[in-house]
């Protein structure tokens, strides 16, 4: 069985630890990006199926990152994931 390909995008390097943990065994892991750029430019080459974006990365949110991927004609699916401090 082939696994859908994956890219996983979190400035927080301990969620993107827990997220490749919970996919690896469902999904070929491609690559992880910590800003939006570097997410952007990543599937862009890699062209994966699947991108989890967190929303707030720098460079670009994840938002803005999945917007230039739909003006660009891109076919990955997208999934947002985001973690934020409850005060």
């Amino acid at each position: 069985m082939t696994h859908k390909r994956v890219l996983i995008a979190d400035d927080l390097m301990e969620v993107l630890d827990a997220v490749v943990a919970l996919l690896q065994d469902s999904f070929n892991v491609v690559a992880m990006a910590s800003d939006g750029r570097s997410a952007l430019a990543a599937v862009l080459k890699l062209e994966p199926d699947l991108v989890v974006l967190d929303i707030s990365m720098p460079g670009m949110t994840g938002i803005e990152v999945a917007r230039e991927l739909k003006c660009r004609g891109n076919k990955t699916k997208i999934v947002f994931l985001t973690v934020h401090e409850v005060l």
